[in-house]
């Protein structure tokens, strides 16, 4: 059977008698109404039929049988001969055939009086309905057509179940894209393209579809600046470019003269120094060119105070060469009855390019001779710092705490698949003693033999009493992860140092590359089963007693032996 299409119409019977279009009399209306009483089910109501029956025989498409799936299957006697559905309005002919209502009557109209059968003749009048077979088919069971749903129910109640059923589909008011009912709140919310956001950043309302042109025209959303990459809102992109940007390009100051170099910005001072003759030939072509024309140069005088101001760097390029402008000054009279007011203009001009010029050479000067300074302070504050390391790395006497913070983003690139290993400061066993670190590594998920497993390692370090201690270093290393719960469970596990190994030989670089220690210390879900990590905090705890010193020797807690999936291993 094909699915039930709702809008085929009411599952509710039409009565037979009574027109076909028009309005129905008032006793039409009262025998369909006495007639449907014996066909409704308890839950529905005349009054509603008749209504629906009313606008339905109104309505110019006939109904076909119900097109609905049967649970068991529908049989034969209930099937119309014509649309090959189940009986809708089932009617009966004198030769005792079944037709649905609307079926029955469209073909005596349309092929002639006859049954489709048999060939019986037969008009509308002696047609008359089989309210025994409605019944019965009303009562028969269908499943819900709505995909997803396994509800059955009788065919009476299956109207009433699709407007309610929650796998039923609706399309959203705002993108008219067909969705289950019970998802269109979910669906409005964060799925639909054509739902309404605003924007973060100028509180502008549109719809979700448009968020990436949106993006391209916000003018308060951050973008970077493309030359010196600085994070700004885009209102302040252009100002910035064009006066602020260190990086961004800019022609030469003396681009008016005639200078087609562009260069950026933090370059214009070492671009007006290297080229001063360029420019002061630009320069006097330029006046050359007015006194040739008998014309006063009015942009000159305009252009002369940004000159100065733009870039200290160009006083330079204009005093270095003085004695050219007086000979272009000599030379060139702009205008005949003004010669010594222009003159006393490129005086005062030269004087302050000068003296510019005098003030930016002292000022780099001073930061030269400052940034020497902090280079060396900075020295020798990094000198003070290990230094400070250096003496409380000392103060160990073989117990070291090391407190590894920001945990949760290691967890997070483990997950990630990404490598982490982290080494601890440098610790001593003692004054004299001998140098370690330790190295933890989280062991990554695809990793193979120890996926998820945290490895803690010890190496030797170069230290400032090895030329007094003995090789190879022996004794016994006890590492602890610490339990910061009021319980104090701590996992902790007990190794006896190997000469014979690399690891534990003196060290000729900074860090012994070789270590020794567990490569599966513990399962990264056992972290959780007790307060291992407080504040984003893990607390390892490593002591160390030389076999030569039992003066510092400390007896711990029992060892508990360690379970066959770990292993001591030389990494």
């Amino acid at each position: 059977m094909a699915c039930f299409d709702s809008n085929k119409g009411s599952l509710e019977e039409d009565s037979y008698e009574g027109a076909v279009c028009g309005e129905l009399s008032s006793c039409a209306l009262a025998m369909l109404e006495k007639e449907q009483e014996s066909m409704l089910s308890p839950s529905e109501s005349p009054g509603t039929f008749i209504s629906s029956n009313s606008s339905s025989l109104q309505a110019a498409v006939p109904l076909q049988g119900y097109d609905v799936e049967f649970d068991p299957p529908l049989e034969s006697k209930y099937e119309c001969p014509i649309c090959l559905m189940a009986l809708r309005n089932a009617i009966q002919t004198p030769c005792g055939h079944r037709f649905c209502k609307n079926c029955i009557e469209k073909s005596i109209r349309d092929t002639g009086q006859k049954c489709p059968v048999d060939n019986e003749m037969l008009s509308e009048d002696q047609l008359f309905p089989d309210n025994f077979a409605k019944r019965e088919i009303l009562s028969l069971t269908v499943r819900c057509p709505n995909a997803g749903c396994d509800d059955k129910m009788e065919l009476r109640h299956l109207e009433k179940h699709v407007v309610q059923c929650q796998f039923a589909t609706v399309p959203c008011p705002l993108c008219q894209k067909s969705v289950r009912k019970s998802y269109l709140e979910e669906h409005k919310t964060n799925e639909c393209l054509r739902r309404p956001v605003s924007c973060s950043d100028c509180v502008a309302c549109f719809v979700f579809e448009e968020r990436e042109l949106h993006e391209l025209q916000c003018p308060f959303a951050n973008v970077k600046c493309q030359y010196c990459e600085m994070d700004l809102i885009r209102d302040q992109i252009g100002p910035h470019c064009d006066t602020d940007c260190p990086k961004a390009p800019i022609a030469c100051n003396f681009s008016t003269f005639g200078c087609k170099e562009r260069m950026q910005r933090h370059n214009l001072a070492q671009h007006m120094q290297e080229f001063t003759q360029m420019h002061m030939r630009y320069m006097a072509e330029f006046l050359r060119g007015f006194s040739l024309n008998g014309t006063t140069p009015k942009s000159l005088w305009a252009l002369a105070p940004s000159v100065s101001s733009e870039d200290p760097g160009s006083a330079a390029s204009v005093s270095a060469s003085g004695g050219s402008r007086g000979t272009v000054s000599c030379n060139s009279s702009f205008a005949p009855s003004q010669p010594s007011e222009e003159m006393q203009r490129l005086r005062e001009m030269d004087g302050r390019l000068v003296k510019q010029d005098h003030q930016l050479r002292e000022l780099i000067i001073l930061k030269d001779t400052r940034a020497g300074q902090l280079a060396e302070l900075q020295r020798r504050v990094s000198m003070l710092e290990d230094t400070v390391k250096e003496l409380e790395a000392q103060q160990c006497h073989g117990i070291f705490i090391w407190r590894l913070k920001n945990f949760s983003s290691h967890l997070r690139n483990q997950e990630a698949g990404q490598p982490v290993v982290e080494h601890s400061p440098g610790f001593y066993t003692g004054r004299p003693g001998y140098k370690l670190c330790l190295r933890l590594h989280l062991q990554t998920p695809n990793a193979p033999r120890c996926s998820n497993f945290i490895s803690l390692f010890v190496h030797t370090m170069q230290g400032a009493y090895d030329g007094l201690l003995t090789w190879p270093f022996q004794g016994t290393i006890r590492l602890a992860i610490l339990d910061q719960g009021p319980e104090g469970q701590h996992h902790m596990e007990l190794m006896e140092t190997k000469p014979d190994l690399q690891a534990f030989q003196k060290p000729t670089i900074q860090r012994n590359p070789k270590g020794f220690g567990y490569v599966t210390f513990l399962h990264l879900t056992q972290l959780s089963q007790r307060s291992f990590v407080k504040d984003d905090t893990l607390l390892i705890r490593c002591e160390v007693t030389p076999r030569f010193d039992n003066v510092f020797h400390r007896e711990g807690p029992t060892v508990q032996p360690r379970g066959p999936e770990a292993s001591v291993s030389r990494d």
